[in-house]
């Protein structure tokens, strides 16, 4: 038996009046995971049967229906094709030596070798009792020598914060605050952009731009306008050149659209699918090049049509190939643009800062890539007398298997790339951290950067630690493009906090609303309610998500008070806290009725509301195993509405007896600890009342 030690050593240390006292202390040890502890039951029954047990047991699912139970195993079927049996004939051999009696009902058989499980009330109860005073919910940490380090956020801190960072910002948070909370030793890094070509361009703007009063008399306001001052001539000059090309291109996909409905009039009708395919390609090609076309000559006539920004282009020809100089001055250390960068940097940093406080977000380290600068000759070095990099065309590139460019780690000008910098950090962060895993919260249009840094680092020598790129999509507007401005640019971060704070002071603090509280709700508290459901509305949007996917930005919906809202959720945890101040009861007080009168239940929403408490640590494995915080999301979203059901059904204050009151408000306390610590776990607060 494979919980024989626990057993012993439990036995050793305590004094219980029969086994299935014991048994029932060792569920409560390891019940929380519900689907963990039934697999392992399941582990020892299908021994006799297959080698495989492991496979086989991880086949349990909960219901679909709770007609059907609590619990599925779906082992039956593919394990009678392993052992030449009838699945039903199979389910029922699993069930014969199933010692599952302690924690379910008779399993039953369903469809073609179906196991259902159905959990005894008694033990659901049993564990909502310990539950009440376990502050982490029934959590149990694992035991974990070795750190995870999660890097995340890294903006480029020339520039304002856009919503392009909105994603691996909460993202990586909610990692940091789950992870740390299941038990493992996190390390947090933001790895700032703090030393390329951004610093080039502000530099460069200042220099020919900036007026050094005005920049001292307010640095961050000034450094953004410098910034956008010279980007848009970089951009202009760019679009300049490529416009030539691009109207080549859209004359090619002309033709190429041409010949493809062409081909489509002259096609055989059983080709005819295949043809409008063709001519469906043709038509997406020529509407991208002409989409790239339009965008560059926007780009052009911005500019050539206003005077000012005409004078600008004249008088700054190279702009380009000028900012890339002063990057490289500042490379060397040029002691002019060095001094500049550090006094700069600091307003920089405070700008980006003032928006993590904002987003209550924080990191244990904050290494950018200035950090980094005195290792990447070293790099190259390493990599040289690794044999893993080479000369080529007066650049140093590894070569690696399976793609088809090759990684350049120093350019001909001997500058370094991002490249460079991620290897030196993934140096530094072996030696101080000494992690069994690393975490890159990136979006997905980095994937290649990734798998050549991923290639390069196993040929260091690095097997045993875990890389991770932690990838996602991109955040769209209601049109399904990025999200942007009317100008083009992407939408800055504050701004997008600010409208949701706004909206959610809307919607939450209605006049119709605020006139039934009592007390009234004064100006002070509706701008901390609003501030704080705000803010939380578009961590959990983007949270609810699967990270891979792009989503569309509705703030509208991101606010309101149903459907799938941390809203939906904060005010699910608000109704809790209500009751509790009505019945003038502490978690103590109901932890005393429990103790008197015990926990039984009287209504289906009680037990469907108790068995999701149970599934909170669930929820959290699954979110570490896909670093997929949305797993987190659908469980408090599905938490919440088995509360809103208990709540319609089950009153509290008026129960017909003392042991439904100790359930129910049993069931209220935990349900508010769950919620308001799953929110928090999401980085996101709750409030007493809204």
């Amino acid at each position: 038996m494979r919980f024989q030690p626990l057993f012993d050593w439990i036995s050793k240390r305590f004094v219980f009046e029969s086994s299935e006292y014991l048994l029932a202390f060792v569920c409560f040890v390891l019940v929380m995971h519900l689907q963990n502890l039934l697999q392992q039951r399941f582990r020892d029954s299908l021994s006799s049967l297959t080698d495989r047990a492991d496979v086989y047991a991880e086949m349990i699912r909960p219901t679909a229906d709770p007609k059907h139970g609590d619990y599925q195993c779906n082992c039956a079927m593919p394990l009678s094709k392993e052992i030449g049996k009838n699945p039903r004939d199979v389910a029922a051999e699993i069930i014969a030596s199933l010692a599952i009696e302690d924690i379910c009902e008779t399993p039953e058989i369903a469809g073609p070798g179906f196991i259902n499980l159905k959990l005894k009330d008694e033990f659901i109860c049993r564990q909502i009792e310990r539950f009440l005073g376990d502050e982490r919910c029934g959590v149990e940490a694992v035991d974990q020598g070795k750190s995870i380090v999660i890097d995340f956020s890294s903006p480029n801190v020339a520039k304002p914060m856009h919503v392009g960072h909105i994603r691996s910002t909460v993202i990586g948070d909610a990692l940091a605050r789950c992870l740390r909370f299941l038990g493992y030793q996190v390390e947090t890094d933001n790895h700032l952009g703090d030393w390329g070509t951004q610093f080039g361009i502000i530099i460069y703007g200042y220099k020919h731009f900036g007026d050094p009063q005005v920049v001292d008399a307010n640095p961050v306001q000034e450094l953004a306008k410098l910034y956008r001052i010279v980007n848009q001539l970089i951009e202009y000059r760019k679009a300049k050149r490529s416009i030539e090309a691009l109207e080549h291109s859209v004359a090619e996909a002309e033709g190429g659209l041409a010949q493809a409905e062409h081909a489509s009039d002259e096609a055989e009708e059983s080709k005819q699918k295949a043809a409008r395919k063709a001519v469906a390609s043709a038509e997406r090609r020529l509407q991208s090049a002409a989409e790239a076309l339009r965008s560059s000559v926007e780009k052009v006539e911005a500019v050539e049509s206003d005077s000012l920004w005409a004078d600008r282009a004249a008088m700054h020809p190279d702009i380009d190939q000028a900012v890339l100089e002063e990057t490289a001055k500042l490379h060397r250390g040029d002691a002019e643009n060095l001094g500049l960068w550090e006094k700069f940097l600091p307003h920089c940093k405070d700008e980006i800062n003032r928006v993590y406080d904002r987003l209550d977000v924080e990191f244990d380290h904050t290494l950018g890539e200035s950090f980094y600068h005195d290792r990447l000759g070293g790099v190259v070095d390493k990599l040289r007398d690794a044999g893993l990099a080479k000369d080529s065309d007066g650049a140093v590139c590894v070569f690696l298997e399976n793609f088809d460019a090759p990684m350049i780690v120093q350019k001909q000008d001997g500058a370094y790339l991002y490249a460079t910098t991620d290897l030196a950090t993934l140096q530094y962060r072996l030696e101080q951290f000494e992690p069994s895993e690393i975490l890159y919260v990136v979006d997905t249009r980095q994937s290649e950067h990734f798998d050549k840094l991923f290639a390069v680092a196993d040929q260091f020598g690095l097997e045993n630690v875990k890389l991770v790129h932690v990838n996602f999509g991109t955040v769209l507007g209601e049109d399904g493009k990025p999200m942007k401005t009317r100008s083009g640019s992407l939408i800055g971060l504050e701004s997008l906090l600010d409208g949701a704070v706004d909206r959610a002071k809307q919607v939450v603090c209605d006049p119709e609303r605020l006139a039934s509280f009592d007390p009234p709700m004064d100006q002070a508290e509706q701008e901390m309610i609003a501030e704080v459901v705000g803010i939380g509305a578009i961590k959990f949007s983007d949270l609810s998500h699967h990270r891979t996917s792009d989503y569309r930005f509705n703030l509208e919906k991101m606010v309101a008070l149903e459907g799938n809202t941390s809203a939906y959720v904060q005010y699910s945890f608000a109704r809790t806290q209500k009751i509790l101040e009505n019945a003038q009861k502490a978690e103590g007080d109901v932890s005393e009725m429990v103790a008197d009168s015990g926990i039984a239940f009287s209504h289906p929403a009680e037990r469907h509301l108790a068995l999701m408490l149970m599934k909170f640590e669930e929820s959290l494995v699954a979110l570490h195993k896909d670093y997929a915080p949305n797993q987190l999301v659908d469980y408090l979203l599905e938490t919440a509405r088995a509360y809103s059901k208990f709540n319609e059904n089950c009153h509290v204050l008026r129960a017909e007896t003392p042991q439904i009151q100790a359930t129910r408000l049993a069931l209220v306390c935990l349900s508010g600890r769950v919620l308001q610590l799953g929110l928090r776990l999401l980085g996101i607060g709750v409030v007493p009342r809204m």
